[in-house]
């Protein structure tokens, strides 16, 4: 079994975590917080600065499935390897850049990467661990992104551009560290799968096809694109809706700090509780259902309500992710052996939404500031139904 070696599968785990910290979450809030700097040394304006920053997504949408699909088929350790290698390398190019138009093109080929190293992470994570721990490794995955994610937002620009020089150095320094990762899972031992050994034959599509049949598959990923677009458009447009009814750019700000925070606090006691409660499902329903509230009231409430609106969707966003991540493992007929091409059909539904959910909210404010919350808590209302109605493992 895949859990023999209590230790090493422990090893693995703080790979996978310290991989999605330096190819993917640090590079990514380090581009955010470096978009002044970078902007000015190429001549970007602001919509420039913001096509550079949501396009990385686009291509995610089509990769993420293929990504899973071929840590299924070849084993998760070759395409992590390749996968670090080329994405850090790739990190580093941006660096390079003479130009926005040679910004945009690395970060589109960057964008369709990620998901090889994201998809095939999750998959080592539900080979190694058994069922009865797979909560405990999918949120000590989530707190390494959100870990990731406020590391790189606190040192990049403040701490680190100053000490290497420039904005450059900083993303090159990011991309090589990233590459790096490819030498240690050159060595990692591969775990025992003999699902996946009895399904060598199944073609890719085959794969693919097999995984698309499930209904709880749907069903989950529908549930994501629900709750995980509501999510991303607060994000977005929370610090904006702030300042636009007079808060200042500190305290605008500072929502989401308090948002990421809270959220690391929480991932692991709501993992953990995932672990040993009987039903995944209800825990993640009531993490759904604060999502949707916290975002509902967004629309109404003012002042300092606007703290606790935003806490209640915050503290429970990685464990939402966490607990969804490992259901999705867990669905019948998917396992260990499919879990890359399931979590890449889950995130390529999510991609989705997280490419139309913002700009459709955003396209309301001119009818009132507080009128896109209303749009994303149905949005999350969405995913709440959909999640009501996937059929209990058996």
């Amino acid at each position: 079994m895949q859990n023999q070696d209590s230790g090493y599968k422990w090893y693995v785990l703080a790979l996978v975590v310290l991989t999605n910290m330096f190819v993917n979450a640090m590079p990514a809030m380090g581009m955010s917080v470096l978009a002044k700097e970078i902007s000015q040394d190429l001549n970007m304006d602001v919509v420039q600065v913001g096509i550079v920053w949501g396009i990385v997504s686009l291509p995610a949408i089509f990769t993420s499935l293929l990504g899973g699909s071929i840590g299924d088929k070849l084993g998760p350790k070759r395409v992590l390897i390749m996968g670090s290698l080329t994405a850090g390398l790739l990190g580093a190019a941006r660096g390079l850049a003479t130009s926005f138009e040679a910004m945009l093109g690395i970060v589109i080929v960057l964008g369709g990467l990620i998901p090889f190293v994201a998809m095939n992470g999750i998959k080592v994570a539900g080979q190694w661990f058994p069922s009865s721990q797979l909560g405990l490794a999918n949120g000590l995955l989530s707190m390494g992104m959100a870990l990731g994610f406020l590391l790189g937002s606190m040192l990049s620009a403040t701490v680190l551009s100053p000490l290497l020089g420039g904005w450059r150095n900083v993303l090159m320094m990011y991309g090589l560290l990233g590459a790096l990762f490819s030498i240690p899972w050159a060595f990692v031992r591969v775990a025992s799968s003999p699902q996946h050994q009895n399904d060598e034959a199944l073609s890719l599509r085959a794969v693919v096809w097999r995984v698309v049949r499930i209904k709880n598959v749907w069903l989950l990923a529908l549930t994501l694109f629900g709750v995980g677009g509501s999510i991303q458009s607060i994000l977005g447009y929370l610090p904006l809706y702030l300042r636009n009814i007079g808060w200042d750019a500190i305290q605008a700000d500072g929502t989401l700090t308090a948002f990421h925070t809270a959220s690391l606090i929480f991932v692991m006691p709501i993992a953990l509780w995932s672990d040993r409660l009987r039903s995944r499902k209800g825990l993640l329903l009531v993490t759904a259902l604060l999502v949707m509230t916290g975002t509902g009231l967004l629309s109404v409430v003012s002042g300092s309500w606007i703290w606790a609106a935003v806490l209640m969707a915050g503290f429970v966003r990685d464990g939402f992710m966490a607990i969804l991540l490992t259901m999705v493992i867990e669905v019948d007929g998917v396992g260990s052996a499919y879990a890359g091409t399931a979590m890449g059909f889950v995130m390529a539904l999510s991609g989705i939404a997280n490419t139309i959910a913002p700009p459709l909210g955003n396209s309301l404010a001119h009818l009132s500031p507080s009128m896109p919350f209303v749009l994303w808590a149905a949005w999350a209302l969405f995913g709440v139904i959909c999640l009501a109605l996937v059929k209990r493992k058996t």
